[in-house]
């Protein structure tokens, strides 16, 4: 029998925009080689500016929900996010957590824990409005689970001309992951 392969991430944010682009990113990716893949988003329409989800779950089998309650993978977009999403990772997973004006810290031993200064990192390297595409690459990164060559495709297909800067800070995010 084939191995199984099987990835499953939460993208947590405020607003939706950036939460819901790179969510779709990521299931464009794994479409083109997992057999199965759900995009979910999940935000308050009556609330501008509320908690936004995204969840994506893609496998070489058939996936029963399109919502789980504890993932390999949550990554928190909006450190105002982080206690909501701490306890929806799986132990032995990761949370990928922005750390630009994170105040609270994570409790939980059980997990792998990585903060990334993704706004400070945009800014930095002339892209401020890049932090979620950072975030997006840490995922891609640390994971390892889909290629970054076909969110590169992606990002260049939707953006065109306009892709550079968001494909420098996708890089900057493959690049700090390792």
């Amino acid at each position: 029998m084939a191995d199984k392969r099987r990835g499953e991430v939460l993208f947590s944010g405020i607003g939706g925009g950036g939460v819901l682009l790179v969510g779709e990113l990521a299931a464009l990716a794994a479409n083109a080689v997992y057999e199965h893949v759900i995009w979910f988003p999940n935000y308050s329409a009556a609330v501008r500016g509320g908690p936004c989800y995204c969840y994506v779950i893609y496998s070489d089998e058939r996936i029963a929900s399109p919502v789980l309650s504890r993932l390999q993978t949550v990554v928190v977009l909006d450190p105002a996010q982080l206690k909501t999403c701490e306890g929806r990772v799986r132990p032995g997973g990761n949370l990928i957590v922005e750390s630009t004006g994170l105040q609270e810290k994570v409790e939980r031993e059980d997990i792998t824990v990585i903060e990334i200064p993704a706004l400070e990192d945009a800014r930095a390297i002339g892209n401020p409005r890049g932090a979620n595409f950072i975030l997006l690459g840490a995922y891609i990164g640390i994971t390892q689970l889909l290629s970054p060559q076909l969110i590169e495709k992606d990002l260049e297909a939707r953006f065109g001309d306009k892709a550079k800067p968001n494909l420098e800070a996708f890089r900057y995010g493959l690049k700090i992951a390792h």
